[in-house]
């Protein structure tokens, strides 16, 4: 699988998946979720409510992935993950990595050859940014053969940016 680094604006990617790091309610919040709400408009939002009352009424679990409509975005769907908070005390990091392998399922499953992925739980919940990195490549370089033949992580700032390309470079 390609995978690729860009600095820029998840809901502008033009591929046919982009992942949301969504919060457990699927009914928007902030950050990428928002953004991803406010610009793909209410039909995602009226996936993510169906969802909920028909198979996800407590909320998505952390680390599964479920696919919508991407409404107005130029993709064709929308997969959302639940990410994990970081904790020092307590190794979330399989759950992390579960959120990237997940979804690749899930875009698979819909015959996706191209997903965008943000730097899920390196936002609000605080995951180091250089670790989110490495937990996203580990999974994106493992992928096994599938649909999804390229992956791209679009990182939101330009200091992210440097640093996922230093990861990235070091193997």
């Amino acid at each position: 699988m390609e995978i690729v680094l860009t600095e820029g604006d998840i809901t502008a990617q033009r591929v046919d998946a982009i992942v949301n790091a969504a919060n457990s309610s699927l009914l928007g919040g902030g950050g990428v979720d928002g953004a991803i709400h406010r610009r793909g408009g209410p039909d995602i939002l009226a996936e993510c409510r169906a969802l909920r009352a028909s198979r996800y009424g407590r909320g998505l679990p952390t680390g599964q992935a479920v696919a919508t409509t991407a409404g107005r975005l130029p993709a064709r769907w929308v997969v959302h993950t639940v990410g994990p908070v970081w904790s020092a005390d307590e190794d979330r990091s399989a759950l992390l990595r579960d959120c990237y392998a997940n979804s690749l399922r899930v875009a698979d499953d819909l015959g996706a050859a191209s997903v965008a992925f943000p730097l899920i739980s390196s936002g609000v919940y605080r995951w180091p940014v250089e670790d989110a990195v490495r937990q996203a490549l580990a999974v994106l370089r493992n992928a096994g053969p599938a649909q999804v033949t390229s992956a791209r992580l679009v990182l939101f700032d330009a200091p992210t940016y440097a640093v996922a390309r230093r990861v990235h470079a070091a193997g």
